[in-house]
């Protein structure tokens, strides 16, 4: 039987296990629109405002689940729309296929109306893309899409289609498990072999790791987003017991090991603790697991542990050797290399070395306990008193994201939402649409700056007519807090386009999209909003007004190394 295009995309999605769909539609993608009308009762689509609250729902919908996310554009300024939430999956490695659909085949590179080259635009943001030209390879391509999406490092892949190929009409066959296998080994070939092979290190590579780990006096792990994403947790944990290593996280991996653990020393980098920055550069063997060295943690390169032998531990050939040298390097599954390593790590003692980072994690700076009627810790650790350890947190990107690491206690893996390669200001509040979607019996709330939040704001509109019930903590301290402060330490407090005291008010535009909105400026009005928000079941806003100039602190300044780190402001 012939099927359109448009149904085989349909389809193929539907084979692929996708229940939901986040986009916006467009002429040149109406034939699939149409096609979503006809088969509405077996997979959802969610309109959202903007393409760009889209994708970053889909992100979100990925991250929090560890399925692959799934958005939808039309042509030109629909698909360009796209290209922030894309960079910003490409940069995390969160698996997305976006399809977008294009002008006919014959209106190609003629300037036609919203025509655009989004496979050259995404060409550097995407782990593979495609433009389809036969409808006979429509399907093998949306297949072959997901495979890459999915296999190796994570990451996102775009699919455009020309409006006539979703019209035409070619045979489908559903897909087999025989033509699954062949469908590997043709995408297994020279132009796929860099995004679709997987390394695996030899015995002798594993048992060279094993014998550093166990000679090392003062070990440290350093794990990152690639724990979380190859499910590697349980592996890391008991890693770190075995061996009584001490364990930091970079922001990815904020939710790769538990926070309450005694071993856990919390965040490392420019904003992270004493005791993580102190233990890497004072440490003999630093053990690096799914983590890229990002210049946010590593600060001036040469002086990053600089006592150390360095591990890395990363499925990504690129990531080894590129910001710091490693020597030894163990490249491949991080799950899989953890499970063949732990046999042969000889089981340690708490010794005097733990003893001193222990001593580190109690130097703390004095502002987290400020004498003000509303603080960003205490906020923080009062949702976290209310949800326990499952709820889905989602945050923009700047202090109130950076507050959020340093201190809400994250105890399980896909809880944590943000932005953290690319830095996307605008991306929380799609994200946490995108995770209470997947996970509607999970808590799901939604930090954000005053800046950011207002960059994205329109998908109010999504979560009042889906009746998704997030819970939206606006840290609104009337500034782009995190540029502010730089321009405090760094530019003599020369405010230059940072101080946000201008409109909206926020608690008149939740009313204005039907959504209860709280403004509070105490503990007290805190938590009682909060409270208040937890109960009703539906979308809420509290707009916490906090200080203009509440740093967040400690701080490596940019580039500096970690003997450089500030506790408190001069």
């Amino acid at each position: 039987m012939k099927i359109s295009g448009a149904r085989i995309v349909i389809e193929c999605l539907i084979e692929q296990g996708i229940d939901t769909i986040f986009g916006y539609p467009g002429g040149a993608i109406l034939n699939i629109y149409d096609e979503l009308y006809k088969n509405s009762s077996r997979i959802r689509h969610i309109l959202t405002a903007h393409e760009q609250g889209a994708s970053h729902a889909a992100d979100g919908y990925a991250r929090s689940t560890g399925k692959v996310g799934v958005v939808f554009a039309t042509s030109g300024p629909g698909a360009t729309n796209l290209v922030t939430g894309i960079a910003t999956a490409y940069m995390d490695s969160v698996p997305m296929v976006a399809i977008t659909c294009n002008v006919t085949k014959a209106q190609l590179g003629k300037d036609s109306f919203q025509e655009i080259d989004i496979t050259g635009v995404t060409m550097p943001i995407t782990k593979h893309n495609y433009i389809v030209y036969d409808v006979e390879k429509l399907a093998d391509t949306i297949r072959e899409a997901f495979l890459i999406a999915q296999t190796g490092r994570p990451g996102p892949v775009l699919i455009d289609i020309p409006k006539d190929v979703t019209a035409a009409l070619c045979d489908y066959t559903p897909l087999t498990q025989q033509k699954l296998e062949a469908l590997k080994q043709q995408a297994s070939k020279a132009s796929l072999k860099r995004v679709l092979k997987i390394h695996e290190p030899s015995d002798r590579e594993i048992q060279t790791i094993a014998e550093y780990i166990n000679a090392a006096k003062a070990p440290f792990i350093y794990a990152g987003g690639g724990v979380v994403i190859s499910n590697a947790y349980d592996e890391l944990n008991q890693l770190a017991h075995i061996a009584q290593i001490p364990v930091s996280v970079s922001l990815m991996g904020k939710s790769a090991f538990p926070n309450s653990d005694p071993l856990c020393t919390g965040m490392i980098g420019m904003h992270g603790t004493k005791a993580s920055n102190m233990a890497a550069n004072e440490s003999d063997l630093l053990i690096a697991i799914g983590t890229r060295f990002s210049d946010r943690v590593i600060g001036e390169p040469k002086k990053f542990a600089r006592h150390a032998k360095i591990i890395q531990i990363d499925i990504d050939p690129a990531e080894v050797n590129k910001n710091i040298p490693a020597d030894k390097a163990l490249i491949g599954n991080v799950k899989d290399i953890l499970k063949r390593l732990l046999p042969l790590i000889a089981k340690k003692e708490h010794s005097s070395w733990n003893t001193q980072v222990e001593a580190w994690k109690k130097e703390v700076p004095s502002c987290y306990e400020p004498a003000k009627p509303l603080y960003p810790k205490f906020m923080c650790e009062y949702v976290r008193s209310k949800l326990g350890s499952d709820a889905i947190i989602s945050t923009e990107v700047g202090e109130h994201q950076m507050w959020v690491a340093q201190f809400y206690n994250f105890e399980k893996p896909h809880t944590f939402l943000t932005s953290g390669g690319l830095g996307t200001m605008g991306y929380g509040t799609g994200a946490a649409i995108g995770a209470k979607i997947a996970n509607p019996s999970t808590p799901v709330v939604h930090f954000a700056g005053d800046g950011s939040f207002r960059m994205n704001c329109n998908e109010l509109a999504t979560i009042q007519h889906y009746n998704i019930p997030v819970i939206i903590i606006i840290v609104n301290n009337g500034a782009l807090g995190n540029v502010r402060l730089w321009q405090n330490l760094f530019y003599e407090k020369r405010y230059s386009q940072t101080t946000l005291d201008f409109g909206p008010d926020f608690v008149k535009l939740g009313a204005a999209y039907g959504i209860h909105a709280t403004r509070v400026a105490t503990k007290d009005e805190f938590a009682n909003a909060f409270d208040a928000a937890i109960t009703s079941g539906k979308p809420e806003i509290i707009d916490a007004i906090i200080d203009i100039d509440e740093p967040v602190l400690p701080m490596i300044p940019p580039g500096k190394p970690v003997e450089k780190l500030m506790m408190e402001l001069n």
